[in-house]
């Protein structure tokens, strides 16, 4: 039997050894803490890192065989319905979509359709005025702006947000750009209200090959998730959240811009929303 002296170390020694077997074997038995959870964000990166010669190889060749189509062609500014009549001021402002490119004329754009629809919605004669020029960002849109004769209207609608996209353009930015943009409609254009056209699904695009499709229609959904999260903490702007269902047949030439059938969806989404706000 050994003596105690000799017992000490040893009995420490074996219970420093089952502690060490018992947490092994508590740790076989534990279940497997599930893998850390990676931000949307974060993964789009990464994605777009590991993918980055394809994406830029697919983006020249795109632009490469993509026809240049021009802007719809008409007035951009006019009015719908009796002279003397209740007058609501509309200005559409915005990128190559808010210019029409991809119809003839304006009356087959968005304007055409939004401006007659918002008529048929609220009774009023509309006064309005069309800025847009293709190939804009929100930054663009108002540069423009700024450089054209102010028309001081009841609501801006602004459609913008490709370019954006299209340009990485981060979604924090591209929120600053747009809260940039309001206020300056809201206060030295004299806008009352501020209504933002939501983001396309680009993911539906059908000019554009895979994976730019993918990565692009991800950009474009976090862009409008943002936009419509920072126009919800305001009392003077909205986002007008309304679904697309794109397919060749609705989409211009291009396989890019809209054709009018998209544009009078829009157009008469954008009215409705239009209608619905508190508008003296």
């Amino acid at each position: 039997m050994p003596s105690s002296r000799s017992a000490g170390p040893t009995s420490r020694a074996s219970d420093g050894a089952g502690s060490v077997a018992a947490a092994a074997h508590a740790a076989r038995l534990a279940p497997a803490a599930p893998p850390a959870r990676v931000a949307p964000a974060v993964a789009a990166l990464a994605f777009k890192v590991a993918l980055a010669p394809l994406l830029v190889a697919q983006a020249r060749a795109t632009r490469r065989r993509t026809p240049v189509l021009p802007e719809a062609d008409g007035e951009r500014e006019g009015s719908v319905g009796t002279a003397g009549a209740p007058t609501l001021r509309l200005l559409v402002a915005g990128d190559s979509s808010a210019a029409g490119v991809g119809v003839a004329r304006q009356e087959q754009a968005v304007v055409g359709h939004l401006v007659r629809a918002l008529h048929r919605e609220c009774g009023r004669r509309i006064e309005w005025a069309l800025r847009a020029r293709t190939g804009l960002t929100t930054r663009g849109v108002h540069d423009l702006l700024l450089g054209a004769p102010v028309f001081s209207a009841d609501v801006a609608v602004v459609i913008t947000g490709v370019n954006d996209v299209i340009d990485q353009v981060t979604t924090r930015r591209a929120v600053r750009d747009r809260a940039a943009l309001a206020d300056w409609l809201l206060g030295p254009a004299g806008v009352r209200r501020v209504v933002f056209a939501p983001l396309p699904p680009m993911h539906r695009f059908p000019l554009l090959p895979e994976p730019l499709r993918t990565v692009l229609g991800g950009d474009a959904r976090r862009h409008d998730a943002a936009l419509a999260r920072w126009a919800a903490t305001r009392g003077d702007v909205s986002h007008a959240a309304f679904a697309l269902d794109l397919d060749a047949a609705g989409m211009a030439s291009d396989g890019f811009h809209p054709g009018e059938p998209v544009y009078r969806a829009c157009g008469e989404a954008l009215a409705a929303h239009v209608a619905r706000l508190s508008l003296p």
